[in-house]
C-alpha cells in the first residue's frame, strides 16, 4: 500500500485510491484502451488547464474515443477531489492531478463497438518532489539498448494513451544500470525522449530539442519552453534531430515535464554535462517559475485550494 495518500474519484464517486472502483471488464484494464492527462498546481492553480484539455481531446480523437465529459464538469470534479484529499490527508502543498478516461466496459473482445460508455477516474496526490540534492546535482540517464521507441506508424507516441509498456520497459533497463531515467532512441537511432519527460540540450546559447517527427509526446512544458520561456531565459530555441554522437557537443542537458518542469541532467552514460546555479538550465528553470506564477495570477478561476 502506498505511504502517500491518494484520493480517487470514479465517475463522480469519491473514495480512497486503494479501493477498487471499476469492473474487471473495463477496457482500460483489459487492453490499455484509454487516454489520460496530468496537471499540477502552482500556487494552488491548475497550470496550463486549457493546453492539457486540448491534448486530451486530440488523444481521444486519435483513438476514435467518444469524449462525453465537458471541461467544466471535469474541473468541478477535480476541485471536489482536491478538497477531499486535503480533508483526508491535511496536506497543504502543491497537487498532482491525473485524469484517465477509458472507453468503458462490455463483453470481452477487441472490437471497440463492444464498449458501453466511457468511464473517468481522477487521482489526486501531492505533487512529486525531486528533492533538493537531485535538483542541484542533476539526474543520471542511460540510453536504452534493448528496445526502441514505438514508431508513429504503429502506435504514435504523440497520443497520451493508457499503453505505457514501451516506456516502462525502457526505464526498467536503465534503472538496472543504476540510472535515474532513460533516453529512448527511435528505429533510426535518433534521440526521442525519456520515459515520462521530453529531453533538451544546450549548445552555445541555443536550446536544442528533438522534433515531434522523431516520435515524441508533444509535451506541454516543452511547448511553453519553445514558445516563450527559452527567450525569457536568454536562449534561442531549435528543434532538430539529435543522435548519441551529438552528446559530446552539448554543454548541458535537461528534462521537461509537467510535474517537475525543468530538471538538470548530469550525465548520459559516460557523457557528462554542466550542472549548477550558473547554468542556462537553471536560468530556464527560474524563467519557467516566473511563467507559472504569472499564469496563476492571471487564472484565479482555476484555483482549487
Amino acid at each position: 500500500m502506498s505511504t502517500v495518500f491518494i484520493q480517487a474519484n470514479t465517475n463522480g464517486r469519491l473514495h480512497p485510491a486503494e479501493e477498487a472502483s471499476l469492473p474487471p471488464l473495463n477496457r482500460g484494464y483489459l487492453y490499455g484502451d484509454a487516454i489520460y492527462e496530468v496537471w499540477r498546481t502552482y500556487h494552488g492553480v491548475l497550470f496550463a488547464w486549457e493546453e492539457h484539455w486540448r491534448r486530451l481531446r486530440e488523444s481521444a480523437a486519435a483513438l476514435h474515443l467518444n469524449l462525453p465529459f465537458e471541461p467544466g464538469r471535469i474541473y468541478g470534479e477535480i476541485a471536489r477531489t482536491a478538497a477531499a484529499h486535503r480533508a483526508a490527508s491535511g496536506y497543504a502543498g502543491e497537487l498532482y492531478v491525473r485524469l484517465q478516461i477509458s472507453r468503458g466496459g462490455g463483453p470481452i473482445g477487441l472490437d471497440t463497438a463492444l464498449a458501453d460508455r466511457p468511464d473517468f477516474v481522477l487521482l489526486v496526490q501531492p505533487c512529486p518532489d525531486l528533492g533538493t540534492e537531485k535538483a542541484r546535482s542533476g539526474l543520471k540517464l542511460s540510453v536504452a539498448r534493448d528496445l526502441r521507441r514505438n514508431p508513429a506508424a504503429a502506435l504514435n507516441p504523440a497520443w497520451k494513451t493508457g499503453n505505457y509498456l514501451n516506456n516502462l520497459l525502457c526505464l526498467r533497463e536503465a534503472r538496472e544500470r543504476g540510472a535515474d531515467e532513460v533516453v529512448i532512441l527511435n528505429l533510426a537511432g535518433e534521440v526521442t525522449e525519456a520515459a515520462v519527460s521530453n529531453i533538451a540540450f544546450v549548445r552555445g546559447g541555443t536550446l536544442v530539442t528533438p522534433p515531434i517527427e522523431s516520435g515524441i509526446l508533444s509535451g506541454i512544458t516543452r511547448s511553453l519552453v519553445l514558445s516563450a520561456v527559452a527567450a525569457e531565459a536568454g536562449l534561442a530555441a531549435e528543434e532538430r534531430v539529435v543522435g548519441t554522437k551529438d552528446f559530446t557537443a552539448m554543454s548541458e542537458c535537461f528534462l521537461m515535464s509537467t510535474t517537475k518542469d525543468i530538471v538538470p541532467v548530469a550525465s548520459i552514460d559516460e557523457t557528462r554535462f554542466e550542472v549548477g546555479p550558473e547554468t542556462a538550465t537553471m536560468r530556464l528553470k527560474a524563467a519557467f517559475a516566473r511563467c507559472a506564477r504569472r499564469y496563476a495570477e492571471g487564472h484565479p478561476k482555476l484555483k482549487i485550494f
